[in-house]
């Protein structure tokens, strides 16, 4: 885990000055910086209307009486979003705005679930093994009535 958070740490911010030097060639300089400002104030608009829509989401599971379990992981979901927006670069924004799509963050989500709990019925079952719960108990400890 640790390795591959060093190289996303390595590679991810390389890629994204390498976009922006390309961006400024083609463009300059001032509308490079104009560009990602613009990118960064949409995906903070789009991020806080997607919040309250997925708080809305949550308030209401929970008067339904049903775990917002989805909803919850959007919610983490739209946090790493806000974070991939606000740092300044076009590549990390790709991956920001594809999370603001509603649809996808909720298949995602559902697949993360899907995932997270199939792997851990598997190692339950995996640490159980063949043990029946039950109680025994002598005839004669019976008291008849």
């Amino acid at each position: 885990m640790f390795r591959i958070l060093f190289i996303l740490f390595l590679t991810i911010p390389l890629v994204e000055i390498t976009i922006l030097i390309e961006i400024g060639q083609m463009f300059g300089v001032g509308y490079t910086i104009a560009l990602v400002i613009g990118t960064a104030a949409l995906g903070a608009a789009l991020l806080r209307q997607q919040g309250v829509s997925t708080l809305a989401k949550v308030q209401m599971s929970i008067n339904q009486g049903n775990l917002p379990a989805t909803e919850m992981i959007e919610g983490l979901m739209l946090l790493i979003a806000g974070a991939l927006l606000l740092t300044p670069g076009f590549f990390t924004d790709v991956f920001g705005f594809l999370v603001l799509i509603p649809a996808l963050r909720q298949r995602i989500a559902q697949r993360f679930l899907i995932n997270f709990f199939q792997s851990h019925i598997k190692t339950h079952q995996a640490t159980s093994g063949n043990i029946i719960d039950a109680e025994h108990w002598e005839s004669s400890d019976v008291e008849e009535k």
